[in-house]
């Protein structure tokens, strides 16, 4: 009996030693997105299917998301931020939020002058800032550069959004770049002058604006027509059918191409599943959905815009390293309050 007793204690002592199965590690990165459009919840959960990598997505603005970053320090979960506008990708490095990568992958992707000089961020998408023309009004042989639309006849005939908004700052960033403060100065100035109005809304508000004949003329970027003319509302799709498209500076410098962007945080806790969607991202499946979704231009050169933008042809960009349109922010902004453009 005594035998049975001990038998049954060094069984439940064996059984209680056994560890316990230890539970698999699940694959995590933390994504702070400013976009907040339907193509990259689309993405976002393609890269978890094919990668078994479960993504914590963040929206916010993006000077709420540098702020968070910011008073979150070294304990931020933050892997990527994703932002739109070089000037916005360039302010996150300048606070020191984001850490390089060296990537051959990335960099035979990404053409040099849209990726940081630092490759502490790189390019996702481009935009290109242009002229929406009323086609009822303007004969577009009498558009040439963003630099004539401080001529005379297009006196009162001129919509665009606010200086607040970082897209103009980094149109003027590229004045500043390509042609000096001076130059800059006065094309802001000149600009005012041929306001059809105080600025106001966003640059879809532009184009409707011009459909609703309060002006000629309105600096947009190019997804939102692609946007107003697969819209859904009556209203938008007759904004965007009553304008046309057209790509300034064609004779010069180029046309003004800005971008949607990524960087790896300087405190990134999973820095390789970081650099693995970034990859991700650029590659030839993510791209086609950017492009087709959103309207954006693909960074991929293996990847054709959507049929929408192809309609508008082809033009010759501005090859600017977008670096400067951060560093130029604050003097644009300077000139912007100098002239009087609200």
């Amino acid at each position: 009996m005594k035998n049975y007793f001990y038998a049954i204690i060094m069984a439940a002592f064996v059984f209680g030693c056994k560890s316990e199965p230890k539970e698999e590690k699940v694959e995590e990165l933390t994504v702070y997105t400013h976009r907040h459009y339907e193509s990259d919840q689309a993405l976002f959960k393609l890269f978890e299917k094919q990668n078994d990598i479960k993504l914590n997505v963040v929206n916010a603005s993006a000077d709420e998301l540098i702020q968070k970053m910011k008073l979150e320090g070294k304990q931020s979960p933050a892997d990527v931020l994703i932002t739109v506008d070089a000037g916005r990708l360039y302010r996150a490095k300048s606070e020191g939020l984001l850490q390089p990568i060296s990537n051959k992958l990335i960099d035979s992707i990404v053409p040099a002058n849209l990726r940081d000089t630092d490759k502490q961020w790189v390019g996702l998408t481009k935009r290109a800032r242009v002229i929406a023309y009323s086609k009822d009004r303007v004969d577009p042989k009498d558009l040439s550069t963003y630099e004539d639309l401080t001529s005379e006849k297009w006196k009162n005939k001129i919509l665009v959004r606010s200086s607040s908004n970082i897209y103009n700052q980094s149109l003027l960033a590229s004045l500043i770049s390509n042609r000096g403060n001076d130059f800059a100065e006065n094309w802001a100035n000149g600009l005012v002058e041929n306001m059809a109005r105080t600025p106001k809304g966003n640059d879809r508000d532009q184009v409707k604006a011009v459909a609703n004949n309060e002006g000629d003329l309105a600096i947009v970027n190019t997804y939102y027509i692609g946007k107003l003319l697969n819209s859904e509302d009556e209203s938008e799709l007759e904004a965007g059918n009553s304008v046309g498209i057209f790509f300034p500076n064609q004779d010069t410098s180029g046309t003004h191409v800005n971008v949607s962007g990524i960087g790896v945080a300087k405190y990134a806790p999973h820095k390789e599943n970081a650099i693995k969607f970034i990859e991700f991202l650029l590659q030839e499946e993510a791209q086609k959905i950017f492009a087709g979704s959103n309207y954006e231009y693909p960074i991929n050169k293996n990847v054709e815009p959507a049929k929408i933008l192809k309609d508008w042809g082809s033009f010759k960009e501005d090859t600017l390293q977008l670096n400067e349109l951060g560093e130029n922010n604050k003097e644009a902004v300077i000139i912007f309050d100098k002239v009087g453009w609200k």
